[in-house]
């Protein structure tokens, strides 16, 4: 067997962070025709986090949730070989925002590329983390999740704008000498056909003929809630049996199931279709909406910081979003 076979992945530390400006139902109901009742029944969510666009932007709070996991993991940036980063809603498309990153946390030489996998990216990106460390062909590596989601919404879109907010999260990965160690299980997939369910159109000709009656503008998310929450519902549940199912684990012997916050329906529903129990899925919709690719790493450095990652026992990672994308990342800890 190749010595490379032989190597592990464990997690270091933990990051995230989040603006401090908050939007609330309350707001919402001055804007539109809606209510803080119909809001919560139907999504779970009370406020969300927004960025002040004029002073920041998704890469202010990935840089922040980076810096707070090279902290925690006590390790100078510069022993950082690789970052990646999730996001669609980068400030550039060149550079990409890993690269800025890297460079603003002082680990300038290290390679870096961005992900774009919609609320599944995270997701993907740790999944590609752990593959090329345990290839050898990185030791350290930084993985960011991030999405400024209020910077590409239409607030005159009832549809869409009450979901989302912004959030960033981070893990650095070190290779270790216990192959056990890291992700013993990924599944990653995609159905391109779904994609005008969930788009960002740039440009008119960007729009399909299904949706050209749409009066959202240009360059905001566009979204089908219908055939979104049909796609989720399914597949969400379908994703967590497959890990399940490909690890041999029982429910009870997961730790946590960390799943991407898009609507508090659909977590529940899937939760109770397989049967899991309400302690082992966790829930921060209400206070920080949909905030995709940053979402899940969101919910991990919450639930490692609080200690509720149990040591020795796997956790599973857990995504849906545009693309349509869905990814599943079962974690092995010490």
């Amino acid at each position: 067997m190749n010595a490379r076979a032989l190597v592990g992945v464990r997690i270091l530390a933990t990051g995230s962070s989040v603006p401090e400006g908050r939007l609330t139902n309350a707001d919402f109901e001055k804007m539109l025709d809606t209510s803080d009742e119909w809001i919560v029944q139907r999504t779970g969510i009370r406020e969300r986090r927004v960025l002040d666009l004029t002073k920041a932007s998704g890469l202010t709070l990935a840089r922040e949730a980076l810096q707070n996991a090279i902290d925690a993991a006590n390790i100078p940036a510069s022993e950082i070989d690789l970052v990646i980063c999730a996001t669609v809603t980068g400030d550039m498309t060149c550079p990409s925002t890993a690269a800025r990153i890297a460079s603003d946390v002082g680990a300038a030489g290290a390679a870096a590329f961005d992900v774009g996998a919609a609320c599944s990216g995270f997701v993907y990106a740790i999944n590609l983390a752990d593959s090329i460390v345990r290839a050898g062909r990185a030791k350290t590596v930084a993985v960011v999740g991030v999405d400024a989601m209020t910077s590409i919404i239409d607030y005159a879109d009832r549809t869409c704008s009450i979901l989302f907010g912004d959030a960033a999260g981070a893990v650095v990965l070190r290779a270790d000498e216990n192959p056990a160690l890291g992700c013993i299980y990924q599944h990653m997939g995609a159905d391109g056909t779904g994609w005008g369910s969930l788009y960002i159109p740039r440009q008119a000709r960007d729009i399909p003929p299904s949706d050209i009656e749409n009066k959202t503008r240009l360059g905001c998310l566009r979204m089908n809630g219908k055939e979104v929450f049909k796609f989720a519902v399914t597949k969400f549940r379908e994703v967590i049996e497959d890990a399940l199912a490909k690890t041999q684990l029982t429910p009870d012997q997961v730790s946590q199931f960390v799943c991407h916050q898009s609507n508090i329906r659909i977590i529940d529903a899937a939760r109770e279709r397989i049967g899991l129990d309400p302690s082992q899925v966790y829930v921060n919709i209400d206070k920080y909406g949909n905030s995709s690719a940053g979402s899940v790493p969101l919910c991990l450095d919450q639930l490692w910081r609080a200690g509720k990652i149990t040591p020795g026992k796997p956790f599973v990672l857990v995504a849906f979003g545009g693309g349509l994308t869905w990814a599943s990342s079962v974690w092995q800890t010490p």
